[in-house]
């Protein structure tokens, strides 16, 4: 292996041989940020820190040296692969002569960046504490609307595809498409990009609102992290077809949409939906029903509560829950399902937005998009105003105040300038969608789900 000049200070620091104290308030992976940011930065290093770690690992009867050094190897084989072949072999013949469990687990991690490429990032704080505490298996706690969670395993080379994946399967999903992470940080909910290595989009992100948040002479914000797994592109979706998918996602996140009063709703509808929703959380116990006119805002909503009197609205709402008689909550959730299916917003992403291109639209506009393209709405009437599908979006462009689009031709075509501290969410979402579509007129006939 031919070695490059390579500041071994930090890797020194780390295994415990040279002087170092953490400055009070700093990251915990301060040094390996410091080991690892120069040969991501150039490949010419990254042959010489797999020389600098063996040669400390060599030989090194320090066990606490030797302790760390494994770890920082832990870490290197999955931050990037070794080009020449020759430097390749000389690695795995150095893992191979070695005798402990961590060597055998290098192995395994190197033949997978050799197969899945290079990652953009140090390592995350996660992966850092994971071999610090002697564990090779990282479990991370993700989310689902109906508030539950799971902890699912995640390596240092799993995309968000993968992860996506591993969930649909252990939850029984028929499908993954259209279903996403999203990490919430902060006061930000962002999507991660399938092909992202997780811990990588992890890092940057929070690397990134750091340095947004960063105080001149303070100490390092520090962010925790949720991780969220949702539906996000509602397409090829028909209710009572994947059970679990309805039960565990798709309610559960078209119901705050109803409340809120998103969609255009009749009174007879919202009676219908009142009822079920009522199902769901009580199935056949009736002790709520005496005090229903106190949930009203729970079942109805909020743009509909007052085009009646409260008790005609606990009439209506009863005389459909006895209708329902011996209906599961689980039917309840579908049936729910069923009656928003057939509304042209089913499944959308709503934005409340001040719009100051067209004077014949409120300044005021409610956008939904969904399958079927971006969707202009009144927000009291709720009427569709326009519908601009997406093989007629020619441009869009977003930033921390704005969303800008252009339906038709870029020269002569219409804008869409909005206000709004969601443009990055609306952006990505047009973004997948459009994805999605251009994918799917690529596939060959036979291809096409």
């Amino acid at each position: 292996m031919k070695c490059f000049p390579y500041p071994c200070a930090p890797i020194l620091k780390y295994m415990g041989d040279h002087p170092f104290q953490r400055a009070a308030g700093r990251i915990a992976n301060e040094l390996t940020d410091q080991i690892f940011e120069p040969p991501l930065r150039t490949e010419l290093l990254r042959d010489e820190i797999f020389c600098q770690i063996i040669k400390q690992l060599t030989d090194n009867r320090n066990r606490l040296s030797e302790e760390r050094g494994w770890e920082l190897m832990w870490l290197v084989d999955r931050m990037f692969s070794l080009p020449p072949p020759t430097s390749s072999r000389r690695v795995m013949h150095f893992l191979g002569s070695r005798r402990n469990q961590i060597a055998h687990d290098c192995v395994q991690r190197l033949q997978k960046t050799l197969r899945n490429g290079t990652r953009k990032y140090p390592p995350h704080q996660v992966e850092v504490e994971a071999i610090q505490h002697k564990t090779t298996q990282i479990l991370h706690k993700v989310y689902f609307p109906d508030d539950s969670d799971e902890a699912f395993e995640v390596e240092s080379s799993t995309r968000a595809k993968d992860f996506c994946l591993n969930i649909a399967n252990k939850l029984g999903l028929k499908s993954h498409e259209g279903f996403s992470l999203f990490v919430k940080i902060s006061d930000k909910v962002i999507s991660v990009p399938e092909g992202d290595f997780f811990f990588d989009f992890v890092r940057h992100l929070i690397d990134w609102i750091r340095k947004a948040r960063a105080t001149r002479d303070g100490p390092t914000p520090q962010f925790t992290y949720q991780v969220f797994f949702m539906k996000k592109l509602w397409t090829n979706l028909i209710p009572g077809k994947d059970m679990n998918a309805d039960l565990i996602f798709h309610y559960h996140q078209e119901l705050p949409k109803l409340l809120r009063g998103y969609h255009k709703c009749s009174r007879e509808e919202a009676v219908r939906l009142a009822a079920l929703i009522y199902r769901v959380k009580f199935g056949e116990d009736k002790t709520g029903l005496v005090n229903l006119v106190k949930m009203l805002r729970e079942l109805i909503p909020a743009d509909l509560t007052k085009a009646q009197s409260p008790d005609d609205w606990k009439r209506g709402i009863l005389s459909q829950y006895n209708a329902d008689a011996g209906m599961t909550q689980d039917n309840a959730k579908i049936e729910f399902l069923k009656v928003i299916y057939l509304w042209p917003t089913f499944g959308s992403a709503f934005f409340e937005v001040k719009q100051t291109t067209d004077s014949s639209y409120p300044e005021i506009l409610l956008i939904a998009i969904n399958k079927n393209g971006v969707n202009l709405i009144h927000p009291q009437t709720k009427d569709i105003l326009a519908t601009h599908p997406f093989t007629k979006i020619s441009n869009w462009s977003s930033g921390n105040t704005y969303f800008h689009m252009t339906i038709g031709n870029l020269l002569r075509g219409s804008k869409l300038l909005c206000e709004t501290s969601l443009g990055y969410k609306m952006d990505d979402l047009l973004t997948s969608y459009i994805s999605l579509m251009l994918t799917n007129m690529n596939k060959p006939p036979g291809g096409r789900r």
